[in-house]
């Protein structure tokens, strides 16, 4: 009897293993392969909260888990990008998202003794995927083979939990166990118990999964099953709970949102058929009812109740969801902050920890948080001209702070990338990110010429000299030439534009025209002694350093050809010589 329950034991373990894993391979090749639809998603957020839970639940479709797209959400509310409401929506959705691996499982069961299993023939996947995997040249081929691979797992998992399941129905005394427990209140037990499971899993489709397994193999009853499903719902807060450690307060806010109104749901649910339960004299019951709606297919009626519970109370609860938003804001009100800071602080504006949960939403927001750091080093390259051509400091603080920040952008950006690249992600996501090491840099350099510029500011400051009107006229026309440049580059780096990207260089080489042609009035204007030496020197200067932001700027721009012309065959290729580079 021993060694039957150890033996049965080490089987589940086994089967939840291999079925963890399978998930998580899952997950991580849909978000590789449906990686633009997924950003696609998000995108389209809006006031509409009915859109917003559309989208929950086609993203945790998509992905096949709701704990990644409620980290996901709470990341981008973290990021500021995105407002409580519409994370809310989104977190609402998940709900219903996550009934898509319950109705997959079910699949897997169906069958009878007279015919093959589905579990078998779907187990048998992951062969199939694994010689896509290993045999084809395609990266696109692969990652199909690997999610093939992946829910092939998912069945060998399930088979393997389904013989443990099996030896335990067999055993009296675990039989006579499970049918006691009808005592009064059992079915809060039995949430709690789906709560507990799903925290310390933090999967609520493994505790589904399960729970449809222990019912084919008769070793609960459908309503107990479906007590263990309600529970699965609260346990599967845990994921987003612990996602908003150290978030800013709208974040916290999402997480409290995502509790509370899962917990609504599950009693008041609860309670509904409870009374109606009573009134019936107990003989209806949610597992009568789903009994009746599919006869004879144990696992369809345990997953078509999860579908139907959390479609139907998301539904019910939709209306009220303003309310719920209310309160969790109520529970977790705004906190005076403690000491004063500066609406200027350096902080991240685009990217958040979470996001590394979605690597293919993290790469999207590291090139918003790339062209949000290009937008500070321009600004404070034209702060620098201002200053230098009026000789009006009363700028110089807003100068010191946005250089503070592009410091601070510069290293942890590059600190992000650092870990986002060791994710698994497509191969054109993996190439763009080795170039934005090089456009970061090539940004930060742009802030340190218009320090430079500053410095220059400084010297005439206290020499008292001034640049001549022709001197400043040429600082003006260079100036015109950059912001045009400026925007062609960053029409080229944001769309991945390579026509925009020819009209830039043409610009950069008008550029690399005109500071010559400055260099060469300025000498004329020495000669003939318009300016004195020491005012020559910054100007020569100055102009150089025009020319250095502006080969920078065009960096940024030609990065985009790393990926944008790259045949996709070669892909893989570059790929591996960029993470073999010391």
């Amino acid at each position: 009897m021993a060694t039957t329950i150890i033996i049965a034991l080490l089987e589940l373990l086994a089967g939840i293993g291999v079925f963890l894993v399978a998930i998580k391979i899952i997950s991580n090749n849909l978000e590789s392969i449906g990686g633009n639809r997924l950003k696609s998603l998000f995108a389209r957020t809006s006031k509409s909260n009915l859109l917003g839970i559309s989208i929950g639940t086609a993203a945790t479709a998509l992905v096949q888990s709701s704990g990644a797209t409620s980290v996901m959400a709470i990341g981008f509310v973290n990021a500021g990008i995105m407002t409580l409401t519409q994370a809310c929506a989104i977190v609402l959705g998940a709900n219903i998202g996550t009934t898509v691996t319950g109705q997959i499982v079910a699949i897997g069961f169906l069958g009878n003794a007279n015919t093959i299993s589905a579990t078998i023939i779907l187990a048998a996947l992951a062969g199939i995927g694994a010689f896509m995997m290993y045999f084809a040249k395609k990266d696109i081929v692969k990652k199909i083979g690997s999610l093939l691979a992946g829910f092939g797992l998912l069945f060998v998992g399930l088979s393997t939990m389904s013989g443990s399941m099996e030896s335990f129905a067999r055993m009296q005394s675990v039989e006579n166990f499970i049918a006691s427990i009808t005592f009064p209140g059992y079915s809060v037990v039995l949430i709690l118990v789906g709560a507990a499971l799903t925290a310390i899993i933090q999967s609520s489709s493994v505790t589904s999964s399960i729970a449809i397994t222990m019912l084919v193999s008769g070793l609960i009853s459908l309503d107990q099953g479906i007590f263990l499903i309600l529970g699965s719902n609260i346990g599967a807060c845990v994921v987003a709970l612990l996602s908003c450690m150290g978030a800013t307060t709208n974040a916290k806010r999402v997480a409290i949102f995502h509790l509370i109104t899962n917990v609504v749901r599950v009693f008041v649910f609860l309670a509904i058929v409870e009374i109606i339960t009573a009134a019936t004299g107990g003989r209806f019951t949610m597992g009568w009812l789903f009994e009746k709606m599919f006869p004879n297919v144990k696992p369809l009626q345990l997953s078509m109740f999860h579908t139907f519970f959390n479609l139907f109370t998301v539904l019910i609860l939709w209306p009220m969801m303003g309310a719920f938003v209310k309160l969790s804001e109520k529970l977790l009100p705004e906190k005076p902050a403690k000491v004063e800071v500066p609406s200027s602080a350096e902080r991240l504006y685009y990217i958040d920890e979470h996001m590394l949960k979605t690597p293919p939403i993290a790469v999207q927001q590291t090139k918003n948080e790339i062209v949000n750091m290009a937008e500070i080093a321009m600004r404070n390259f034209t702060l620098a001209l201002d200053t230098i051509c009026t000789m009006d400091y009363s700028q110089v603080e807003d100068f010191r702070k946005n250089e503070n920040e592009l410091n601070f952008l510069n290293r942890e950006i590059v600190h992000f990338i650092v870990k986002l690249s060791k994710l698994e992600m497509s191969d054109a996501d993996h190439v763009y990110l080795s170039t934005a090491y090089h456009s970061i840099t090539d940004l930060e350099r742009i802030g340190d010429y218009a320090e430079n510029i500053i410095e220059y500011a400084d010297k005439m400051n206290a020499s008292q000299e001034l640049f001549s009107n022709d001197a400043i006229d040429e600082i003006r026309h260079v100036q015109a030439l950059i912001d045009d440049l400026y925007g062609k580059v960053m029409k080229t780096y944001v769309n991945v534009d390579l026509a925009s990207l020819k009209e830039a260089e043409e610009v950069e080489d008008r550029i690399d025209e005109y500071t010559a042609e400055m260099a060469d009035n300025h000498i004329k204007r020495i000669e003939a002694g318009v300016c004195t030496s020491d005012i020559g020197a910054q100007y020569l200067s100055l102009a150089s350093n025009a020319e250095r932001v502006a080969d920078h700027f065009i960096n940024v721009a030609k990065s985009i050809r790393d990926y944008a012309t790259m045949p996709k065959t070669r892909q893989a290729d570059r790929l591996n010589a960029e993470r073999t580079k010391p």
